[in-house]
């Protein structure tokens, strides 16, 4: 803040945590809700539902999303104002179209308070308080929900303010207050007759030169300006003899001579040349001197225009929500005071764009139920199935209701979540010297200590940056932690299968599984979530899509089997059957790939000069390459 000028600031407003869902650092990180893993916007939950078309809309989106209400009438109001626009989408059009033309007003005040802004801050005022009214009498009559109907209030009332700019600002003002032009011919007698008075010396200016062409008898003589010399008459060199002796030379002074021209001024073109800049001068005076008395008005305003502001953002979120609801088929959701998670048909918005713009296989919608009976879904299945976007998007979908938003789902029941953690993903914090378990370790601790009983919890793959049993056991404890002490709702995602048991001892964990398909040794994803138990973790698999070499992948099926079965017969035979495994000379290394045989189509391509065909001949020619195509095609199918 410059010395001396304060920022235009809104009156203070008691908060406290109980009046939003609190999201730790790690949360919104892992959940990406203002900014991608990446650090870019693109990706990021904010820039999939952003629909606003104000700045000021914008950025109350960004608040709504980093902040969700918990206070259940706030979250009502908000959901019926969504609602209304979404089923009146007339209205909603023409309210979108109208905010379109709306400038930052919020950032045209800021300017001017801090003595930073200029006309055209002037003219944003203006023509968002232009802009509001129209859109006040647009709403007029409609049947408005309080929320609405409250925003509109807000944009009248600045009547007196809005005719004095009017009248005093031009169209199209200039960014600088030193460039002059933007007060309106007529609003004040002074600055008209300063005006007057500059723009005739210019045209005095060019009837002088009419004059000095038939007094010197130069056609090509010219009077020009530059910020050294000011005005001054230029001639070519040819005419030099003539200017500079008798008798032109008693009346023109010469001035400064260049490579081709002489230039020249005389007595009648400098006192000419003082008046015009006198009266050049005296104007841009009287603008500043206007600017700041607009200026002071409006900052007399301030209060008013930010609470216009405030209106126009709330509209366009409104409208930019019920366009996103309309558009995405997403439903209003349920919510209450209780403590259910009861989500049909459930979609992650960030993953559903992504496929639909990639013109992909459809996202596959899953069900999501968390209530008294089951705070706790241990979710077990193969990596790559799904399980990570679905703890992700029933997180979202909560985040997202409680803001005021309609949600992708065909239905969702919400009970007001008190705090959102997501422990999900992988990375380390060398700057602080933590591993990535180490960090992991960090936020598990994080959420253990603070989760209360109306907190929603999303765990993904707890303990598996250690060894196999330090990591079960590290999970284990977790689980029970989250039943029996913190008692809130939670998605736990794992590979370890022991795990599973625990719901036969804990009374609200159940047990939920990604499906797959396993079809000639190669596993298909369904990404459809449903209870039960994953039979193991495919993870061979997984590695022979991810192109794995061939003898890599063979060998650890056979480490796989010689491991289960050990399991099944005890750590004994378990360890038996590992030291008769031969490890340093598993599989004979996999031979060098040979060089791929030449096809014909390959052949018949390396014999073709493009230059020599004829189109005629380019046509036949790809008629035979289809030919040997599909003759290849037949013997290799």
């Amino acid at each position: 803040t410059q010395k001396g000028k304060l920022p235009l600031l809104r009156p203070p407003v008691r908060e406290n945590e109980t009046r939003v869902m609190q999201i730790d650092a790690a949360t919104r990180r892992n959940l990406e809700l203002t900014h991608s893993l990446s650090g870019a916007r693109a990706g990021s939950l904010l820039a999939t539902i952003d629909r606003t078309v104000t700045a000021g809309g914008g950025r109350l989106l960004e608040r709504r999303l980093s902040s969700p209400s918990r206070a259940l009438d706030t979250v009502q109001t908000r959901l019926d104002a969504v609602e209304f626009a979404a089923e009146q989408s007339r209205i909603c059009s023409d309210l979108r179209e109208a905010l379109r033309k709306v400038p930052d007003l919020d950032r045209a005040l800021s300017r001017l308070g801090l003595d930073r802004g200029g006309p055209r801050d002037l003219a944003a005022v203006r023509n968002g308080l232009s802009q509001a009214m129209e859109i006040a009498q647009r709403l007029a009559d409609a049947d408005l929900p309080p929320l609405l109907r409250e925003a509109a209030s807000g944009l009248t009332g600045h009547d007196a303010l809005l005719e004095l700019l009017d009248q005093a600002l031009v169209a199209e003002p200039p960014l600088l207050v030193r460039d002059g032009g933007f007060i309106a011919p007529g609003y004040d007698s002074d600055l008209d007759e300063a005006r007057q008075l500059r723009d005739e010396g210019r045209g005095v200016i060019a009837r002088m030169q009419g004059d000095y062409i038939t007094q010197t008898g130069i056609s090509s003589l010219k009077i020009k300006h530059n910020n050294v010399l000011g005005y001054f008459i230029e001639v070519t060199s040819t005419h030099a003899d003539r200017m500079l002796g008798a008798p032109l030379n008693e009346t023109f002074k010469h001035r400064q001579t260049t490579a081709n021209q002489l230039r020249f001024t005389t007595v009648p073109l400098s006192e000419m040349e003082t008046r015009i800049l006198n009266a050049g001068g005296r104007a841009l005076e009287i603008e500043k001197r206007l600017y700041d008395s607009l200026k002071t008005a409006v900052l007399d305003h301030a209060a008013a225009i930010a609470q216009c502001a405030r209106a126009l953002a709330e509209l366009d979120l409104t409208a930019a929500l019920a366009d996103l609801a309309r558009a995405g088929n997403w439903c209003r959701p349920e919510v209450d005071q209780s403590r259910a998670l009861r989500i049909e048909g459930g979609r992650h918005p960030v993953v559903e764009r992504a496929l639909r713009a990639q013109g992909g296989d459809p996202f596959i919608a899953n069900d999501c139920d968390l209530g008294e009976n089951s705070d706790v879904w241990l979710l077990t299945g193969p990596n790559m199935a799904g399980k990570s976007t679905f703890l992700r998007q029933n997180a979202l979908i909560a985040l997202l209701a409680q803001m005021g938003s309609y949600v992708p789902a065909k239905s969702a029941h919400i009970g007001m979540v008190s705090q959102l953690f997501s422990r999900v993903g992988a990375s380390d914090d060398l700057a602080r010297g933590r591993s990535t378990f180490m960090v992991e370790m960090v936020e598990t601790a994080a959420i253990l200590n603070q989760a209360d009983d109306h907190a929603l919890v999303i765990l993904d793959e707890i303990g598996r940056g250690t060894s196999t049993w330090d990591g079960l056991s590290i999970a284990w404890a977790t689980l029970e932690h989250l039943h029996d002490v913190n008692g809130c709702r939670a998605l736990f995602a794992t590979h370890y299968h022991e795990l599973t048991q625990l719901s036969d001892k804990l009374a609200r964990v159940e047990n939920a599984t990604v499906s797959v398909k396993e079809h000639g040794g190669d596993v298909i994803f369904l990404h459809e979530v449903r209870r039960g138990v994953a039979d193991r973790s495919y993870g061979v698999q997984v590695a022979k899509l991810a192109g794995l070499p061939a003898s890599v992948v063979a060998r650890a099926r056979v480490v796989l089997d010689a491991l289960e079965k050990g399991d099944r017969e005890g750590h004994r035979a378990q360890k038996a059957l590992i030291d008769d495994l031969p490890l340093f000379a598993a599989l004979p290394p996999a031979p060098k790939p040979s060089a791929p045989r030449e096809s014909l189509v390959e052949k018949r391509i390396a014999d073709i000069l493009p230059d020599a065909l004829s189109p005629r001949e380019a046509l036949d020619l790809i008629y035979e390459l289809k030919a040997l195509a599909q003759e290849r095609a037949d013997k290799t199918g």
